[in-house]
């Protein structure tokens, strides 16, 4: 590779100790063998989009769940992966860098070590490769972002590059290769598994779930690598910012009775109020995450306003109304998270940006844009500050989003609060402080960041899954670790076929017209019904009101809050795998119970049960009870 990737580099006394650490991996990793299970076969996630999905992916769709077991599991069906004379291994970095990165690479290749000396990683794309070894991997130990691959937002799409990573796969004779990364890039991961399936290519394709967005969610996936770190360290910075802000109006109120006592007529008459946006883009995760661990007065969640529909109007007296009720109890400080994603979920702004990113792709340039929009929407665009219009004129992304990091939504909520209490004032309505804000994008201070015990511990053991996903022969699997919030030592490993986390959305286009959509792995948003949202909205009154701000202090690396995760994480009973598995076990009890010969009684109350939870079970898992009827 003609680049200074993998080269040694030099560390701080900080880094250097975090380089020494050795990542546990749970017990049924250890050693030089180890079994795998096969469940039954897999379904859609996605029941009304199974046949789509199905068709679509003839050669890997409804492969079974694998979990992988400790050599002396007493499982009679359990195979044991046996070690490979040689085997090549391919990684690639794919979208934005998130904490922990480097040690999924790391535990691959600690893998490849141990049950096969002779084997190597090749890094992988337009067959420009780093050869992966232990001098290489020294400085790059437990360390934050993508440096030593470097990433690519590439997609592995489109028929060129889907055919150019196929000829490079062949031409470095790859068993498998590993892609690390997000939705998008694990979307990708499938439809490559599949194309080389259906070419008859020996390498094998394994997704791996890295993304600081938190939204690779599923029954299969807790959570992401770098979620745990960008929580923690923008929760930190938040915290920060909110000490701040208490002890900038405590200033301001010493200054203002020093002039009273002097006799002076002015004083100081500010609020500090904080707007702070978060990484996010279609989930809301970060910010929720953030609010439960930092406390600060408010969060607006993407979720709640789309699924309220909320207009810009609403957020800015909801932003309003909160100034005015603390005002009332002398507090004139605050702060307040948004998700980047934000700007998309409000309805008007939303139908805005679909009406300009049409004419875009048209071909019109941006400065006859304003003249073609629709009365409505013009209406609206010449309404907001000239920096917020020039910021939605950019051309959307790749997935037809808007560029989110780019809009800085925060700023326009902030100025449309201000005009609207400047307004407040003048009606005599409010008569507290005048507001003052102060705006951050928290965006890229967290991604490069040293990543948590957590993580380090995370991606080493999705690392070493890889490995047996590959040893096993599996083709288009996602490397799986459930009962995360719990010890290291009782962490269940697997994998699972990434065609049962798809879902296909579908868009009218037109009336009358089909419902049209395509398999893919979509972002998931924040359960507004689940245990995480529930705990915020019981808390929302006092961190709103009662200034209850909650330092967790800078990332730990041992000691106190070194072992800690993530509180979504935690409050939620998430052991999906695990609890197929007891599932398993329960059926199998039934089998061993119910034999031909058993007696009446046995057979008249297993049928009566079994009837009783098909039919249950039936209601549930079809599309109108899992709200996947077409819109």
């Amino acid at each position: 590779m003609d680049s200074d990737y993998g080269i040694p580099r030099e560390l701080s006394d900080l880094q250097k100790l975090r380089s020494t650490y050795q990542p546990h991996v749970p017990p049924c990793l250890q050693g030089t063998t180890v079994r795998v299970e096969f469940g039954d076969a897999t379904t859609a996630a996605d029941s009304s989009g199974a046949h789509t999905i199905s068709r679509i992916f003839l050669h890997t769709y409804g492969q079974p769940l694998a979990h992988f077991l400790r050599a002396t599991a007493k499982v009679p069906d359990a195979q044991i992966i046996t070690s490979h004379p040689t085997i090549r291994v391919g990684l690639v970095f794919c979208g934005r860098q998130s904490p922990g990165g480097h040690n999924v690479i790391w535990g691959l290749h600690d893998a490849l070590k141990i049950h096969n000396p002779n084997s190597g990683s090749d890094g992988l794309f337009a067959q420009k490769t780093l050869e992966i070894t232990d001098d290489i991997l020294a400085t790059y130990k437990n360390q934050g972002g993508y440096d030593l691959l470097g990433r690519t937002k590439d997609q592995i799409r489109t028929t060129e590059q889907v055919n150019a990573a196929l000829a490079a796969c062949r031409a470095l004779k790859l068993d498998g290769l590993v892609i690390i990364g997000g939705v998008t890039s694990n979307t990708d991961a499938a439809h490559l598994a599949e194309v080389f399936a259906e070419a008859k290519c020996s390498t094998k394709v394994v997704g791996v779930p890295v993304t600081s967005n938190g939204d690779l969610k599923n029954q299969f996936v807790e959570s992401n690598v770098g979620f745990d770190t960008i929580c923690k360290v923008n929760s930190q910075l938040i915290s920060n910012v909110c000490t701040d802000a208490f002890s900038a109006e405590k200033h301001s109120i010493l200054f203002e009775l020093l002039f009273k006592s002097l006799r002076l007529c002015c004083f100081f008459q500010l609020q500090y109020y904080y707007f702070i946006r978060l990484m996010g883009r279609k989930a809301s995760h970060v910010a929720l995450e953030c609010t439960l661990q930092s406390h600060p007065n408010m969060v607006i969640l993407g979720e709640e306003v789309a699924a309220s529909k909320l207009t810009l109007f609403d957020l800015t007296k909801r932003i309003c109304d909160a100034v005015q009720s603390r005002a009332e109890q002398d507090k004139y400080h605050g702060v307040i998270l948004l998700p980047e994603g934000l700007i998309e979920s409000i309805p008007e702004v939303y139908a805005l940006l679909q009406e300009i990113h049409g004419l875009l792709r048209q071909g019109v340039s941006v400065d006859n844009i304003s003249s073609q929009l629709s009365p409505w929407a013009s209406a609206l665009f010449e309404f907001l500050p000239p920096f917020i219009r020039k910021q939605l004129l950019l051309f959307p992304e790749s997935d037809d989003s808007a560029q989110l990091s780019q809009i800085e939504t925060e700023k326009l909520l902030a100025h449309l609060v201000e005009e609207e209490m400047n307004k407040r004032t003048k009606e005599g309505t409010y008569k507290g402080k005048k507001f003052n804000a102060i705006c951050h994008f928290f965006g890229y201070q967290a991604r490069g960041s040293l990543p948590s015990k957590f993580d380090c511990d995370y991606a080493f053991v999705l690392g070493h899954i890889c490995y047996h996903i590959l040893a096993a022969g599996l083709n288009g699997y996602l490397a799986t670790v459930t009962n995360l919030k719990h010890p290291v030592n009782k962490w269940r490993c697997g994998a699972a076929p990434i065609t049962a986390m798809m879902t296909v959305k579908r868009y009218g286009r037109g009336p009358g017209a089909s419902f049209i959509g395509k398999p893919a792995l979509h972002p998931a948003t924040v359960d507004l019904t689940g245990k995480a949202y529930e705990l915020l909205r019981k808390n929302a009154t006092k961190f709103l009101m009662e200034d209850v701000y909650r330092n967790p202090g800078p990332l730990q690396f041992d000691g106190p809050g070194a072992d800690s995760k993530v509180v979504t994480l935690c409050v939620e009973d998430q052991d999906y795998m695990g609890r197929i598995k007891e599932l398993k076990e329960y059926l199998d009890k039934v089998r061993t119970i119910v034999k031909p010969g058993c007696s009446q009684d046995v057979l008249k109350a297993a049928l009566s049960a079994m009837a009783a939870v098909t039919e249950i079970l039936s209601v549930m898992s079809s599309p109108a009870s899992n709200g996947n009827t077409p819109f």
